[in-house]
């Protein structure tokens, strides 16, 4: 029962850290006298800062709830390079139907549908400081996020609910995690990114494969992003 309260204390604390730095910053910069149309238009420039707080705070976290340990044993060398093969590849495939396909089909819905962002805000937003960026989420993202999603709260909510229910679950709060980048990125990231991490960590048994797909995922948005604001 404690285990099952602290996954979900976890699971919402993400969230949660976003709202209180973005609400945070809100409340510093109206301390300072800026008006309520600028507070809306400087927040986002603190994001990259925003981001690396949010996911060193959940990573301590982790660190000291959950038996990190355990859930990063390793499996033998063959499996694991197999396991980091299929995983490179799979988010290569990903990220490259991110920019392709998916972040401007992403883009078209916001403009569209409606978003509580601008649309097509949500990469150069978090890339404002490209340093920054590599650090939360090329480093931080994948070993944080997969440690929590994937190698703790699957395996343990499968033993309460069922596989597809701990891959729902998991994928409902993965999205929910990602809320500063509007509806339809919380959609895009929980369904087509967490699905795919998941069924990763389903198929290969281990959190090696979904680790290397995420982290090559974050690096393609990272090289595109780098990209971009050079072409700028």
């Amino acid at each position: 029962m404690q285990s099952t309260a602290v996954i979900w204390l976890l699971l919402l604390a993400g969230p949660a850290l976003f709202l209180v730095a973005i609400v945070g910053a809100s409340l510093a910069l109206s301390l300072r006298g800026v008006d309520a149309p600028q507070i809306a238009e400087r927040v986002p420039l603190f994001m990259p800062q925003i981001l690396l707080g949010v996911l060193l705070g959940l990573g301590l976290l982790i660190v000291v709830a959950l038996p990190v340990d355990a859930i990063w044993v390793l499996p033998s060398s063959t499996k694991a390079t197999t396991d980091v093969v299929i995983g490179v590849l799979t988010g290569g495939l990903l990220g490259v139907s991110y920019i392709l396909w998916l972040g401007p089909a992403l883009e078209r819905l916001q403009r569209t549908v409606g978003d509580y962002v601008p649309a097509g805000s949500v990469l150069p937003t978090v890339s404002r400081s490209i340093g920054l960026f590599f650090i939360a989420n090329v480093i931080l993202a994948p070993l944080v996020e997969e440690t929590l999603y994937r190698g703790y709260a699957i395996p343990l909510l499968t033993t309460h609910s069922g596989a597809a229910w701990a891959v729902g679950i998991t994928c409902l709060l993965f999205g929910l995690l990602h809320w500063p980048g509007g509806i339809w990125y919380m959609l895009l990231t929980g369904v087509v990114a967490g699905g795919a991490f998941a069924a990763l960590f389903l198929w290969r048994d281990a959190i090696l494969a979904p680790f290397a797909a995420h982290m090559t995922l974050n690096l393609t948005e990272f090289i595109h992003a780098w990209r971009t604001e050079r072409v700028a």
